[in-house]
């Protein structure tokens, strides 16, 4: 995984959890959601690149 995909889904990751905090917080559902698929997207893009990465280590 390069350094900036994966500074990328990190912070991707942690804006879904401040997200998904803020809807708790404010008891707004609508506001939870997006936080939880933010992290969800996060959690895609990081398996994503490591997939990459293994298929790499098996090329070579």
């Amino acid at each position: 995984m390069s350094l900036q995909d994966k500074a990328k889904a990190t912070a991707k990751n942690i804006e879904g959890k401040l997200q998904e905090a803020v809807g708790d917080v404010t008891g707004d559902p609508k506001t939870q959601a997006e936080g939880k698929a933010k992290q969800a997207e996060a959690t895609a893009r990081q398996t994503i690149e490591d997939v990459k990465d293994e298929t790499k280590k098996i090329i070579k």
